[in-house]
């Protein structure tokens, strides 16, 4: 019997823009518990994506971020002595994630001075629809794709 699910906490809203989804993107940014220094990364990255382009960095952002969520993912099963990569739909919860986590991978792997320059070149990238994690979605999307034959096993 498998134990219930634990409860989710409550996610505080981020000081400067009030909104839950940036609290989110900068626990996922944070390296050894520094919340702070995470805090000022993504601000100064967000100062540097308004001075760069003059927009609102929030919708900027935001856009760029609805541009790295996946839709759908493949996942190995094992079926009569073969793997397929079956194409799954991913929880809504699970989509925000992983393209937080992909935005601020590519970013980090980025060239440039600092992490705040990085991460605000990958959010302009990627409100452009480029950059490593769009391109990175955009494959996830053709493995699902080319797979398809194998919906029918879907876990």
């Amino acid at each position: 019997m498998r134990k219930r699910k634990p409860k989710l906490k409550a996610i505080q809203p981020d000081p400067r823009y009030n909104d839950v989804m940036v609290s989110r993107f900068v626990n996922n940014l944070m390296l050894q518990g520094k919340k702070s220094v995470s805090y000022q990364i993504f601000y100064d990255a967000l100062d540097i994506v308004k001075e760069r382009t003059g927009e609102d960095e929030l919708e900027i952002w935001k856009k760029g971020l609805n541009n790295v969520i996946p839709q759908v993912e493949v996942r190995s099963k094992r079926i009569g002595g073969a793997t397929f990569q079956i194409p799954t739909d991913i929880p809504a919860n699970r989509k925000v994630s992983i393209g937080m986590k992909w935005m601020i991978k590519f970013a980090r792997q980025r060239g440039g001075k600092g992490m705040a320059d990085k991460l605000a070149a990958e959010i302009i990238a990627a409100s452009k629809g480029e950059g490593a994690a769009v391109k990175r979605k955009e494959d996830t999307h053709k493995m699902a794709e080319s797979n398809r034959a194998f919906a029918h096993f879907r876990v």
